[in-house]
């Protein structure tokens, strides 16, 4: 029997409640936003944590968490809103209702590392030690942000019939699709995907410290370039709201960048610098 012709009670398990998690007077609680925090706290305890085994002072990543925040989360928003104009153009107000979904992660990406750049300038600090910090603590909280679409009912995929399908009210589907109800959740894929992602990071920070194999500063974070772009790219391919340039989608685009960038990136430091000393130096003392 074809996979595709299943049809199971479990499809339901994959219904949203709805994007507003409590309602009290003028107070809303969104899942969007909670998931976000949540996302947040949990990153920077694993930041601090992660940062006191390579012997590095934990408070410089709870200063570094407050410029990732102002730094990625605005420009997630920019980069979606940018290549949303045309709908955002006639709605300006809603540029800035960024509870009701809508921001990139490449945005993010871009604007957080641009972020902890110029953190790291001003701290004089390494860059690539912090990147390698963070790299976890930030797969982890995409795992944690894409349940954001299941309340949302968004960024979901193709049309299908398979025991995991996902439940689309009518009002949140796309026009020439309005005659299906189940879709596949894509953002479960790709919540799954990053959580192996963060198991291979942590798994290469631990074995990392005890030296087999040896890593260079910035490993992680190289690692995580290529490892997450290569998840997206092809779970893009299912989903039927991308964002296009053209006949082209433009997470696609990015991910196949950040292959190319993680690989480059990977032979850049293992033939310029040099390995993780055996006991890891305070962060100030480990330079770029």
């Amino acid at each position: 029997m074809a996979l595709e012709s299943f049809n199971l009670p479990l499809a339901f398990l994959f219904t949203s409640p709805g994007p507003i998690l409590v309602k009290i007077g003028p107070i809303t609680i969104r899942w969007y936003g909670l998931l976000i925090a949540s996302a947040v706290l949990i990153g920077v305890s694993l930041s601090q944590y992660l940062a006191k085994r390579r012997q590095v002072n934990p408070d410089l990543l709870s200063d570094l968490s407050i410029w990732l925040v102002i730094g990625a989360i605005p420009a997630a928003r920019l980069y979606y809103v940018l290549f949303q104009w045309a709908e955002y153009a006639e709605n300006p107000e809603r540029i800035i209702a960024i509870w009701q979904g809508g921001i990139a992660i490449h945005g993010a990406i871009i604007g957080g590392t641009l972020a902890a750049l110029i953190f790291a300038k001003l701290k004089r600090v390494s860059f690539w030690q912090l990147a390698d910090l963070v790299a976890p603590s930030l797969i982890l909280g995409q795992a944690i942000g894409r349940w954001g679409n299941f309340f949302n009912s968004e960024a979901f995929g193709a049309p299908t019939n398979l025991p995991w399908k996902l439940y689309i009210p009518l009002e949140r589907r796309p026009p020439d699709l309005a005659n299906f109800e189940y879709f596949h959740p894509t953002f479960l894929y790709e919540s799954v995907w990053d959580l192996m992602v963060f198991a291979l990071l942590l798994t290469l920070f631990f074995r990392g410290l005890s030296g087999r194999p040896r890593l260079r500063l910035g490993t992680l974070f190289m690692v995580y370039l290529v490892t997450y772009s290569f998840g997206r790219l092809w779970i893009e391919g299912l989903r039927t709201d991308s964002l296009m340039l053209g006949p082209l989608r433009i997470a696609q685009i990015v991910s196949l960048s950040g292959i190319v960038i993680g690989l480059a990136g990977l032979a850049w430091l293992y033939i310029n610098k040099r390995f993780l000393p055996d006991v890891v130096s305070p962060l100030k003392e480990n330079g770029e």
